[in-house]
C-alpha cells in the first residue's frame, strides 16, 4: 500500500469506490467525482491536495485537502475521506490522514472536518482531532 499526492485523475478510477461507497449509504464520494468532472471541486488551488492509497495499482482510498471557506486562508478542511471497506482497519485511513495532516501544516494553522459517522469521529479523535460541537458544519478539529 501506497499513500501518494496526485495532480488529476481519471474519474473512471474510482467506480469501484463510487459504487462501493454508495451501496454503503454514502453520497459523498459520487459528489467528489461529479465535482471533479464540472471543476468545481478539483483540489488544485493554492494549499490544496488530493491523496490516494493504492494497493496493486488499484485505488484502495483517499483524502482530499481543501481551504476551507471564510476561513481568511487560516484554516485547512478535510474532504472527502473514504477506505474501501475490505481495507479498513489496516492503517490505510491513517496514512492517508497524515498524508493530508503534514500538507495542511506547511499552510494553515487549523484543520478541520465534518463528519455524521460516530465511528469516523473516534477515528479523527485517536489522530489529535478535539470535537468542535459549536460550528454548524465543523464537528472535528486539529490545531496545527
Amino acid at each position: 500500500m501506497q499513500v501518494y499526492q496526485v495532480q488529476g485523475f481519471d474519474p473512471g478510477e474510482l467506480d469501484e469506490l463510487v459504487s462501493e461507497s454508495s451501496r454503503e449509504g454514502f453520497r459523498h464520494i459520487r459528489r467528489l467525482v461529479d465535482e471533479y468532472i464540472s471543476g468545481v471541486n478539483r483540489f488544485d488551488r493554492n494549499h490544496e491536495a488530493l491523496f490516494v492509497c493504492r494497493s496493486g495499482g488499484r485505488i484502495i482510498g483517499f483524502c482530499g485537502l481543501n481551504q476551507a471557506p471564510d476561513s481568511g486562508g487560516d484554516t485547512g478542511r478535510v474532504r472527502r475521506m473514504y477506505v474501501l471497506p475490505e481495507f479498513r482497519r489496516q492503517g490505510v485511513g491513517r496514512m492517508l490522514m497524515q498524508a493530508v495532516i503534514q500538507a495542511a501544516a506547511d499552510h494553515y494553522s487549523w484543520l478541520v472536518l465534518r463528519t455524521d459517522q460516530p465511528q469516523a469521529g473516534d477515528f479523527y479523535i485517536s489522530l489529535g482531532f478535539s470535537e468542535s460541537p459549536q460550528h454548524l458544519n465543523v464537528t472535528h478539529c486539529l490545531k496545527l
